[in-house]
């Protein structure tokens, strides 16, 4: 079962920045999840929609300037990456899911990856774009067709996973609280890899993995991976 870094090893070290996908690769995760954002002509690695939580400040990050952005420090200590600087610190050291928080430029983006699979070490197959609006994930299959996109959801539908198989998805993404063995049955029957988020308690991660779940989101993929292995069974919140 994969063990993907949720922003990194956002349970280390602040999320969403260059310590905590360094973190993450220290880890030994097999992929590492990333949010992005375009403001301004760039597209840049951050989650949240507000700023207070993770910079202290009032209003919206989509209403700043690239200036602005880039005298931001997250938890007053940690510069805003841009996705290319992102990459360029990956270097292609483990694979990267790109999720769309905002509509982007599907040009940049795309040209973005390509420079990252020409100039840091990357392969195509490194690189899997998901989103919760699945009009953004199927304009980017239309564009570039051979891009992995990963069908996020928050339910589980009635169909199972059929709108991920319609999208031409590589895997569908669904919420922890949502997924059951009947959806993670339907997923493979229809060729896709079917991934958990967010994953951290030591329960669910053997849960899933008895259910043959491909991989899952953790705040601490160092943990998980020591569940996996048999290593503990406590809680990363009590240790």
């Amino acid at each position: 079962m994969h063990v993907i870094a949720h922003r990194g090893a956002s349970f280390e070290a602040p999320e969403n920045t260059l310590v905590a996908f360094e973190r993450a690769i220290d880890a030994h995760a097999d992929g590492i999840e990333l949010d992005v954002m375009e403001v301004d002509g760039e597209i840049f690695v951050f989650h949240d929609r507000y700023l207070r939580r993770l910079a202290a400040h009032p209003g919206r990050f989509q209403d700043l300037t690239q200036e602005q952005i880039r005298a931001l420090r997250v938890f007053s200590q940690h510069p805003v990456p841009t996705l290319d600087e992102t990459l360029a610190f990956i270097a292609g050291r483990c694979w990267v899911n790109i999720e769309l928080k905002s509509a982007v430029d599907l040009t940049r983006l795309l040209s973005t990856i390509e420079h990252a699979i020409q100039a840091h070490g990357f392969e195509n197959e490194q690189f899997l774009i998901s989103a919760f609006n699945h009009h953004w994930l199927r304009d980017i299959k239309r564009a570039r067709p051979e891009t992995r996109i990963g069908a996020l959801s928050a339910s589980c539908m009635l169909d199972y996973a059929t709108f991920a198989e319609i999208l031409g998805a590589y895997s569908v993404h669904i919420d922890v609280d949502f997924v059951t063995p009947e959806l993670v049955a339907d997923a493979h029957r229809r060729g896709l890899l079917l991934y958990v988020y967010t994953v951290d308690e030591p329960e669910d991660i053997l849960m899933l993995q008895e259910w043959g779940v491909d991989g899952i989101f953790t705040n601490h993929p160092r943990h998980s991976r020591n569940v996996l292995d048999g290593l503990t069974r406590t809680s990363p919140f009590l240790v």
